[in-house]
């Protein structure tokens, strides 16, 4: 790549409270050629606050894959780009993924200008014990696709981090509720904003408790799937772990292929020694 070609910069911006603007976050908007973003009107604002003026374009989901192309041409020719959300990280679902894999498919530049985002704000205020957790964005608006989303994390251990929207959490509640049954869970409202709020409890209960006054953006996280009663930890060793696979009813051929990508071990490596123990 040669030095007439500009560089997309990834900005990350605030989720609400503006003193969460950063002094990288200003200098790079302020000498971007062009500023793309979800909704121009959002924007405006913000760089009024810093009293930026900038050329906007609009990029939000309907028209990312065309305005990617178009974007890339502008890179291309030199200019320097912004990418920008409406709040948070672009790329967590929000608008940006598109138009990061064109840049790079073309060979441009994309920096990153961390900031905040929803997500991380307030997994450092959950105090979990985990150090995994499973993101799912925002669950599908269709009832019963989102249960079936749901149903396929039921037996996760870890905790579940959803984003939803006020006038779906009672809806998305009452479906976790359905599907993994009341489960202790967090709802952290309005993060960094004026009236920020949150909430723990069981699902029951943050149901009752958001009936009718859900406002604002929300981070929903669900405590993951207990462990049975007396189930047996899953050992971390090659014949443990068959004879482990054989007590949960796998097939040898189902625990082969699990238990060698598990252990990153040759498949034949491991069927053969399970062949040895399965009947003993």
């Amino acid at each position: 790549m040669t030095k007439e070609h500009g560089t997309l910069h990834v900005v990350a911006t605030p989720i609400g409270n503006l003193g969460d603007v950063s002094q990288r976050m200003r200098e790079t908007l302020a000498a971007a050629d062009v500023i793309a973003c979800e909704d121009t009107r959002h924007t405006r604002k913000l760089l009024s606050h810093m009293n930026i003026r900038a050329k906007l374009v609009s990029c939000r989901r309907e028209n990312e894959q065309e305005q990617a192309a178009t974007l890339v041409a502008r890179l291309l020719a030199g200019e320097d780009v912004a990418f920008v959300s409406d709040a948070g990280t672009p790329g967590l679902s929000d608008p940006g993924a598109a138009v990061v894999r064109a840049a790079r498919a073309a060979g441009l530049s994309v920096l990153p200008v961390a900031g905040p985002s929803a997500l991380a704000t307030a997994l450092s205020v959950a105090g979990l014990d985990s150090t995994s957790f499973y993101f799912g964005g925002f669950p599908a608006a269709k009832p019963s696709t989102r249960r079936k989303q749901f149903a396929a994390l039921k037996l996760l251990p870890c905790p579940l981090v959803f984003y939803e929207a006020p006038h779906r959490i009672e809806a998305a509640l009452e479906d976790c509720l359905e599907v993994f049954g009341d489960r202790p869970a967090q709802v952290f409202r309005e993060l960094t904003k004026l009236h920020e709020e949150h909430l723990s409890g069981l699902l029951s209960e943050l149901l009752a408790a958001l009936r009718g006054r859900a406002k604002g953006e929300m981070v929903l996280i669900v405590t993951g799937c207990e462990p049975a009663t007396g189930e047996k930890e899953k050992p971390d060793n090659l014949d443990e772990l068959i004879l482990w696979h054989r007590e949960q009813g796998s097939s040898l051929k189902d625990a082969a292929r699990q238990i060698a990508a598990d252990l990153d071990l040759p498949k034949s490596q491991v069927y053969q020694q399970a062949l040895k123990l399965w009947s003993a």
